[in-house]
């Protein structure tokens, strides 16, 4: 039997829901799964004959020690999924910046790096937003994340402040289409198409996560949607155990608002041959 880590956090010491879907496929395969909280002090990690990523969904409160943890994996040289590089590259939001660059269609972004100066209703009023949405450039589940509009920009004026104090910060155009039709999360295993959600967020709020409200549930999007999707994850150019391409349909256009590649929920629980390709994915890699 192959043993196998799937990386998770101390709110989640037994994996998620979600995540032990995968357990009894992996185990058919031959391969043992053992949770394992990241950055917890008794693992040795050089049993493993790999490490998957999956639910340490508060290294973005604790980066630094994170990124510590990834150089000590680096240095014991065993295989990690995503590769190392990539999710090193997919911490920090700036990799929207790259993905535009080479074409992908983001939200339009007002990047601001910690510490510098800001005054929110001059850029609002700059960059011709009526209303946008305010967020740490290294975050998760929506955390300090909130909506600003002209008319409240010198209220929220403060609490932009107090983010750039410990943070980069991305002010980006709010998108209303998240509240009517939703955003969609693709999700990618071993490279192919697998499975998609729409999510949606409660009335009156924009934030499509279940902590807030948001709800989601399984839907096959129209082929033109997964092809590009597809596109964008072309442009990586690297092999990738699994992706979650998040974006939402405006005019026609897949717009991405965040390409999940470190720990992303795969939504195996809301399509039955899920658990089994992602299983296979990994037993593949192995």
């Amino acid at each position: 039997m192959k043993n196998i880590a799937f990386v998770t956090y101390c709110k989640a010491p037994n994996l998620t829901p979600d995540d032990a879907t995968a357990v009894l496929p992996l185990h058919d395969s031959g391969i043992t799964v053992t949770p394992v909280i990241w950055n917890g002090t008794s693992c040795n990690w050089q049993t493993y004959d790999a490490i998957i990523l999956r639910s340490c969904w508060d290294y973005h409160q604790r980066l630094d020690d994170f990124r510590r943890w990834l150089d000590h994996i680096a240095t014991l040289q065993i295989p990690l999924w995503n590769p190392m590089e990539i999710v090193y590259w997919n911490l920090h939001k700036k990799y929207l910046q790259d993905l535009a660059a080479r074409g992908v269609s983001i939200p339009q972004t007002i990047w601001l790096k910690a510490g510098s100066p800001a005054p929110l209703q001059t850029l609002l009023q700059d960059y011709g937003f009526a209303q946008a949405v305010v967020k740490p450039a290294v975050s998760a589940t929506a955390w300090q994340t909130w909506r600003t509009s002209l008319a409240n920009a010198p209220h929220d004026q403060t609490k932009l402040d107090e983010l750039l104090r410990f943070s980069d910060v991305m002010i980006q155009e709010f998108i209303p289409e998240v509240t009517i039709s939703g955003e969609w999360s693709l999700l990618f295993l071993g490279g192919e198409f697998s499975h998609a959600v729409v999510k949606r967020p409660k009335n009156g709020d924009f934030r499509v996560q279940s902590d807030f409200g948001g709800t989601y549930h399984a839907q096959m999007p129209p082929p033109e949607l997964i092809e590009q999707a597809k596109n964008i994850l072309h442009k990586m150019n690297r092999a990738l155990l699994y992706a979650r391409v998040d974006g939402v349909v405006r005019n026609g256009d897949f717009v991405l608002m965040e390409l999940e590649l470190t720990e992303p929920q795969l939504f195996l629980n809301l399509h039955p041959p899920a658990p089994q390709r992602f299983a296979s994915a990994i037993a593949a890699i192995l």
